[in-house]
């Protein structure tokens, strides 16, 4: 397991990154500058280098598209698709980012995954049934090449009282964001590790809750050429 020493973003980065939500409406806008400011995992993302910047990239889970709004503002020249289930996210994420991004309004459990050479699943998982997971997993492994590249953000639900705080905040969130929560299909660290290690994925761990009080982890898998 690493430390994660990533900064918080350029605020002229955070800036271009957000404003292309002010047409998308005042949520959509206040939304897209506190996730961005205050989320590590973006930030970390970037000061990484972990999506090379010409890369096909897939984002599953993707809401209001952040992270493709993110590497558009960065420079990057990735190509990114996003899958969303929630209707009113994926149409923010449209208005937006219009043609510089494919946003898909579906389900991550029967949508086409395509040929990506990036996965990223921020925070998803949890929200459907253990046998899904894997069956997603599976479908992430085979769609990626050789050098393929899977970045999967949980919540260790060995971590204690910050996993708990967890399951406390993500009922609120998604309830302000228009959406109902059921049941989460949660797992401790090892067991997530472990299924990536058990596709053929090198993991490498990263620690993803400086400054919150969340006990999110950032899995890195990787495959050899």
């Amino acid at each position: 397991m690493t430390d994660n020493n990533a900064s918080p973003l350029d605020p002229r980065l955070l800036d271009a990154a957000t404003a292309r939500y002010r047409s998308a409406g005042r949520f959509a806008y206040h939304f897209a500058r506190g996730k961005l400011g205050r989320d590590p995992a973006f930030a970390a993302i970037l000061a990484r280098s972990w999506i090379r910047p010409d890369s096909r990239v897939l984002d599953l889970g993707c809401g209001q598209g952040l992270l493709a709004s993110l590497l558009l503002a960065a420079g990057s020249r990735c190509r990114v698709r996003g899958i969303e289930l929630m209707p009113a996210d994926a149409q923010r994420a449209r208005d937006a980012l219009g043609e510089a991004a494919d946003i898909v309004c579906g389900d991550i459990r029967h949508e086409d995954f395509g040929k990506p050479d990036a996965v990223v699943i921020l925070d998803v998982l949890h929200y459907i049934d253990y046998a899904e997971q894997d069956q997603v997993l599976q479908r992430i492994r085979a769609a990626l090449p050789p050098e393929g590249v899977l970045l999967l953000r949980v919540g260790d639900a060995d971590a204690g009282l910050p996993f708990r705080f967890s399951n406390w905040v993500d009922p609120v969130v998604t309830f302000v964001r228009g959406q109902r929560l059921g049941r989460l299909y949660c797992r401790p660290l090892r067991q997530w590790r472990g299924a990536l290690q058990s596709l053929g994925f090198q993991v490498e761990v990263v620690p993803l809750s400086q400054g919150t009080p969340f006990a999110n982890v950032m899995l890195k898998g990787s495959l050899l050429p």
